[in-house]
């Protein structure tokens, strides 16, 4: 699905890994949407989210999350 916002961006939902997830993600979870601010790697690929609310969620290399990501227009 595809949405454009005010100002040009184009808001999408795709499928993310540990390796393709980027800041900026937003990630609906328990009903909740919540922006990854930050991202480390960690071992065999895993990484740690840190949220905009300061929480943090830890995905591996077979994680598949949803996530709406804004594309900025060029």
């Amino acid at each position: 699905m595809k949405e454009r916002l005010p100002g040009g961006a184009l808001v999408v939902n795709i499928e993310v890994t540990s390796t393709t997830v980027q800041r900026g993600d937003i990630i609906h979870l328990g009903g909740r949407a919540c922006r990854v601010r930050d991202l480390f790697q960690l071992p065999q690929g895993a990484k740690q989210l840190v949220f905009e609310s300061g929480e943090l969620l830890t995905i591996h290399t077979c994680t598949r999350l949803a996530v709406m990501r804004t594309l900025r227009g060029r």
